[in-house]
């Protein structure tokens, strides 16, 4: 018999099926018995009649453990008093795979199993519901984007991670041993996104692993994060770069609504689809930020709580989730930005806070090589160590700019989940190293 999946059954009622997964929940009673069995597309309750099942299934239930895998033949029917409105009458019950008992954790809606220690039992812990619709809607994500940046003429190329150009801080870079010889995890791949714009692809990206060795211990930071990266040339400003992202946040959460929309429901997520999303300068930030006593010098750029806080007045003011933040100080952005023309003192630059987090980085980049070896130098940087990015604009490079985003962060603030190792399924922290 061909298995039927938990969301089809209401497609054949009164017939035998074959279901199989894993039990989530058991009651026994002595002429009835209970089972929620669970499958990747949902749950639902099973019954077992003393008069009805077989007497070794019957008395089968008796041994179950949580969790164990099983596989049932029974009828489905209809039941208006079940929060399904059917459940399987059990004919037969098979056990494929037990499982040992106790858990280790609960994994059920109710558990108040703590974060760390549910990342522990990963495995056990997404087999709840609402933890694999998390990670559906991150997968719905990654193919909305792609398809996105396919559409508009994007090429996916995918950079090494074993490094020694495109590092932007020695601070935050991991050493690894390469044959005797350092190399080093890829904190961006910034320099190659902007060497194959000028390798005539004109417009890329990648979604791939992105590594920052940072002490950070943090709700919002983690050591290993997906980036999702694109570079696109021939822009006439840095706004066609603001309006590529505006679109393609525009088509995220209309495609979501309708490929995701169950797995939003589940989470009781909902969101306004963006139409125009509202751009302030850092110092125009700066200033409505002191209706909320929140004071900057000139060079700094906004903490954690500045960017809730704008968050807050932008969505007060403007009704929007998403703020673009523009023309951050040179003093505390990369070499390779371009300066605005009018005030050198700022970079053609912006942030996109989503409800209260930045969830990417990005510029217009210097693409003039005699520029950018000045600027380099002003950064206390040599030029002339840095061969293979200088050789980027030795051969006609069109002006361009790009940006980063987090596929982690994207996700937590989507979701509105607390804790951005929420929505990565095995995450990397200062001291989280496995499983």
């Amino acid at each position: 018999m061909k298995r039927t999946l938990i969301k089809d059954l209401k497609q054949h009622l009164n017939t035998e099926v074959l279901i199989q997964g894993w039990v989530q929940e058991l009651r026994n009673l002595s002429k009835i018995k209970f089972l929620i069995l669970r499958d990747r597309t949902g749950d639902m309750q099973t019954v077992a009649f003393k008069s009805e099942t077989e007497i070794s299934s019957f008395e089968l239930i008796n041994e179950l453990t949580k969790e164990s895998v099983v596989e049932i033949v029974g009828i489905p029917k209809e039941n208006r008093e079940s929060r399904w409105g059917i459940e399987v009458g059990i004919k037969k019950i098979t056990v494929i795979s037990t499982a040992a008992a106790p858990l280790p954790i609960d994994n059920t809606d109710k558990s108040q199993t703590n974060l760390d220690k549910r990342l522990d039992h990963r495995l056990l812990d997404t087999r709840n519901l609402h933890k694999q619709a998390i990670f559906k809607v991150r997968s719905k994500i990654v193919k909305i984007v792609t398809n996105f940046f396919d559409q508009n003429g994007f090429t996916n190329i995918n950079s090494p991670k074993l490094t020694k150009i495109g590092v932007e801080s020695g601070a935050e870079l991991f050493e690894v041993n390469y044959f005797d010889r350092p190399m080093y995890l890829a904190q961006s791949p910034q320099v190659y996104k902007q060497m194959f714009v000028g390798g005539g692809f004109e417009r890329v990206f990648e979604i791939g692993p992105v590594f920052r060795a940072e002490k950070s211990n943090t709700m919002r930071h983690l050591t290993e994060f997906t980036g999702v990266d694109f570079e696109m040339g021939f822009i006439s400003d840095y706004t066609d770069v603001l309006e590529l992202i505006e679109n393609m946040f525009i088509d995220l959460i209309s495609t979501l609504q309708k490929e995701a929309a169950e797995e939003l429901k589940l989470l009781n997520v909902e969101h306004r689809i963006p139409t125009k999303i509202p751009r302030l300068t850092l110092d125009e930030a700066k200033k409505l930020l002191t209706s909320k006593d929140k004071r900057y010098g000139s060079d700094e750029d906004l903490d954690a709580e500045g960017e809730r806080l704008i968050s807050e007045i932008v969505k007060e003011k403007f009704g929007s989730e998403f703020v673009f933040i523009t023309h951050f100080p040179w003093k505390v952005k990369p070499f390779y930005q371009m300066k605005d023309e009018k005030n050198k003192n700022v970079t053609k630059s912006f942030d996109l806070l989503f409800n209260g987090v930045e969830i990417c980085s990005g510029s217009q980049r210097e693409h003039r090589l005699d520029v950018w070896r000045k600027q380099a130098a002003e950064k206390g940087l040599d030029p002339e160590a840095m061969p293979e990015y200088a050789e980027i604009f030795m051969y006609g490079c069109p002006p361009h700019g790009g940006a980063g985003f987090g596929l982690d962060r994207i996700t937590q603030r989507l979701l509105l989940l607390n804790n951005i190792r929420e929505a990565v399924l095995l995450p990397r922290d200062p001291v989280r190293e496995k499983p």
